[in-house]
C-alpha cells in the first residue's frame, strides 16, 4: 500500500484523529520522504493545512471555555444581602435579617474563621447560606435616641415628638460607645440596628461654652436693674440656709423688658458671669457657668411638634447640666416670638402648643437649685400671661433709656482712657488726657440733651388735645450711644489718613457730627399701622395717642413753618 492510500484511509474525524495525523505525516516526511517530489509537495501542504486546523480548534476551545463561564456566572443566582444580628447557637448557626423577617442560617464552611460584627452585611445565596461578607451599610436614616436601654439596646424615636419608636440593638462599634437621651444614631436599612453615633449638635448652637468677661462696670446706667437681679438671683445662691429658715424658695425666672438697644442682652450675659464668680469667691467652689443664649425666632420651625421638641431639648440640657454641677443660665432673647399670647380662633397658632410645652418644663425646674431663666422682650404685653405668672417668671424687670446720670456712665466706657484725643484739643482746653477725656464726655452729652430745634425729634398728638414733642435726650440707647462714638471714630481715622498726622485723635466736633449724622438717619418713622409697637417703646399708650408725626426741620424751614421751641 502506497503513502497516499494510507492517507486516504486514516480517520481525520476533528479533533484527535487530525492531531495523530499531523504527528504521522511528520513521522513520513522525516523518515520516509516519498520519492515523487509531487506527493512531497502535497506532504507538505497538508502539513500545514493541519497546523492551520490545530491552531484554529485550541482558539475556538477557548473561546467556548470563556462563554461557558461567562454563562455560568450569568445564570448564577443573585447573592441576597442581610444583616448579620449575632451567633443563633453553639453549632455556629447565626441570626440574620432579611427585610422584615429573620433567619437562622449556616456559614459557608470555606470561609476562614468568619468574624462577622454585629450590624454588618452579609452576602446569602439561594439557600440561605452565608458566604461572604460585605461591611456595614454606608447610608441609612437617622434618628433620635429616645432612651437607653443597656449596653445592648437603645429606644429610638422616629418622628418628631417622640410618640413613634422602637427598641434597636446597638452595633459592635457602639457597644462601649458613651450614648445620651436626644443624641442622633445611624440606622441599618432594615432598622434594627444603630450603627453610627452622632453627638447632639441641635442644642449647641443655642448656647455659649464660654461666657464672655462681663463685669458689672461693662454695664452702664442700669443700677437698679443690677441691684434687683443680684437680690433675686445672688441672694438665695449665697446664703440659702437663710432663705430655707424662712421657707423661701429661690426665683426661677426674671423678664428684662424695656426699649431695643438698652442692654438686655448684655444684662443676660453679666448675670451669668458676675454670679458664678462670686458664687465660687463665697463657697470656695470652682462650679462652671453654662449660658444657653436662645434667640427666639431661631426656634420657630414651620414644622409641626418641631419647636416644641427644640424646647424640650433646651431644658434637658439645662437639667444634664445643672446636674452635673453646672450653673445654668437659659436666656431667651425676643421671648414674645415663641410664647406669644394663645389664640382660641379656628386657626392653628404655634403658641398654642409652645406656651404648654414652656409651662410645663418651667414647672420641671422647681427641684434644682441652679438653674435661672431669664427672658427679654421688647413688648412684653404680648407674651402669653400664663409665663409671667409667679413660680414661672417672678420677677419684671424694666430696663429703661438712660437719663444723663447713666448716658455719661455708658460713654465712660465707650471713651475710655485708651481712646487717643487730639492734641489740639487737649491744648485747648489746658488739661491733661483725663480731664479732657472727661470735657469730651461732658460736652457730648450737652449736645445731645439740649433742647433746641435741632433736637427735636418726633410730635405726639393726645386724644385730649395736648400734644407733645419729644427730643434726642428722650430716644437714646446705649446701642444708640455706642454708635455716636464708634461713628466719630471712624471721621478721626479717615481724617488721620488723609492728612497723614499719626497724632491725630478724637475732637468734640468729630462727637457732635456723629451725633447729628446718628440721629438724622434714625428720622424715619414708621407708618400707621405699626406706630402702636413704636409707642409701646417710648412708654406711650395707644389708646391716648391720635398721631404721631417725625419732626424734620429742614423740612419745615422750606415750607416756611415757623419752629416752636
Amino acid at each position: 500500500m502506497n503513502d497516499r492510500e494510507r492517507f486516504q484511509e486514516e480517520d481525520f474525524e476533528f479533533p484527535e484523529t487530525r492531531l495523530r495525523a499531523s504527528a504521522m505525516v511528520d513521522e513520513i516526511i522525516t523518515t520516509r520522504p516519498p520519492e515523487d517530489p509531487r506527493l512531497l509537495r502535497q506532504l507538505l501542504l497538508l502539513r500545514h493545512q493541519l497546523e492551520v486546523d490545530e491552531r484554529q480548534f485550541e482558539e475556538a476551545r477557548g473561546a467556548l471555555a470563556e462563554f461557558e463561564e461567562a454563562y455560568e456566572k450569568l445564570t448564577q443566582p443573585a447573592n441576597r444581602l442581610a444583616t448579620y444580628l449575632g451567633v443563633a447557637d453553639d453549632d455556629g448557626n447565626v441570626l440574620i435579617s432579611l427585610g422584615d423577617q429573620e433567619f437562622v442560617a449556616k456559614v459557608d464552611p470555606t470561609m476562614e474563621e468568619p468574624d462577622f460584627q454585629v450590624g454588618t452585611r452579609v452576602r446569602v445565596n439561594e439557600a440561605y447560606a452565608v458566604v461572604g461578607e460585605m461591611g456595614p451599610h454606608p447610608a441609612g436614616p437617622i434618628v433620635k435616641i429616645a432612651e437607653v436601654l443597656d449596653d445592648e439596646r437603645l429606644r429610638v424615636s422616629t418622628d418628631a415628638q417622640g410618640m413613634s419608636s422602637r427598641v434597636v440593638s446597638r452595633a459592635a462599634a457602639l457597644k462601649g460607645a458613651e450614648l445620651k437621651k436626644g443624641d442622633e444614631v445611624r440606622m441599618e436599612p432594615s432598622f434594627r440596628v444603630a450603627l453610627e453615633h452622632f453627638a447632639q449638635q441641635d442644642v449647641q448652637d443655642y448656647f455659649l461654652e464660654t461666657v464672655p468677661e462681663t463685669p458689672w462696670s461693662a454695664v452702664g446706667g442700669q443700677d437698679e436693674a443690677i441691684r434687683l437681679i443680684r437680690d433675686t438671683i445672688e441672694g438665695p445662691m449665697l446664703h440659702p440656709e437663710i432663705y430655707e429658715r424662712f421657707e423661701k424658695k429661690p426665683l426661677k425666672g426674671i423678664l428684662l423688658f424695656g426699649p431695643p438697644g438698652c442692654g438686655k442682652t448684655l444684662i443676660g450675659k453679666a448675670t451669668a458671669y458676675n454670679l458664678t464668680r462670686e458664687y465660687n469667691r463665697v463657697t470656695g467652689k470652682d462650679m462652671k457657668e453654662y449660658f444657653m443664649y436662645i434667640n427666639g425666632p431661631k426656634i420657630l420651625n414651620m414644622w409641626l411638634g418641631e419647636t416644641e421638641r427644640m424646647v424640650r431639648e433646651i431644658f434637658s440640657t439645662a437639667r444634664e447640666k445643672a446636674a452635673s454641677g453646672h450653673m445654668v443660665f437659659i436666656f431667651i432673647d425676643e421671648a414674645e416670638s415663641i410664647l406669644r399670647t394663645r389664640s382660641s380662633g379656628r386657626y392653628l397658632n404655634i403658641s398654642n402648643t409652645v406656651v404648654p410645652q414652656f409651662a410645663a418644663e418651667m414647672d420641671g425646674l422647681v427641684s434644682l437649685e441652679n438653674v435661672v431663666v431669664l427672658l427679654t422682650s421688647n413688648r412684653p404685653d404680648y407674651i402669653d400671661p400664663a409665663i409671667l405668672r409667679p413660680e414661672r417668671i417672678d420677677r419684671k424687670v424694666k430696663i429703661n433709656r438712660p437719663d444723663k446720670r447713666a448716658s455719661r456712665d455708658i460713654l465712660n466706657i465707650y471713651l475710655h482712657a485708651n481712646i487717643p484725643l487730639d492734641i489740639s484739643f487737649l491744648e485747648a482746653n489746658g488739661c491733661d488726657r483725663e480731664d479732657a477725656r472727661n470735657a469730651l464726655v461732658n460736652g457730648t452729652l450737652n449736645y445731645i440733651f439740649r433742647r433746641e430745634s435741632e433736637t427735636r425729634f418726633l410730635e405726639v398728638f393726645f386724644r385730649n388735645g395736648g400734644s407733645e414733642t419729644l427730643y434726642w435726650r428722650d430716644l437714646l440707647s446705649g446701642a444708640l450711644l455706642m454708635s455716636v462714638v464708634e461713628r466719630a471714630k471712624d471721621f478721626a481715622i479717615k481724617r488721620a489718613i488723609e492728612s497723614g498726622n499719626p497724632d491725630t485723635g478724637l475732637t468734640m466736633e468729630d462727637m457732635e457730627r456723629a451725633a447729628k449724622t446718628e440721629f438724622k438717619e434714625n428720622e424715619i418713622f414708621p407708618k400707621s399701622d405699626t406706630q402702636e409697637d413704636w409707642l409701646k417703646l417710648l412708654d406711650y399708650e395707644p389708646d391716648n395717642v391720635v398721631n404721631v408725626r417725625p419732626i424734620r426741620p429742614e423740612s419745615d424751614a422750606r415750607r416756611g413753618k415757623k419752629t416752636i421751641v
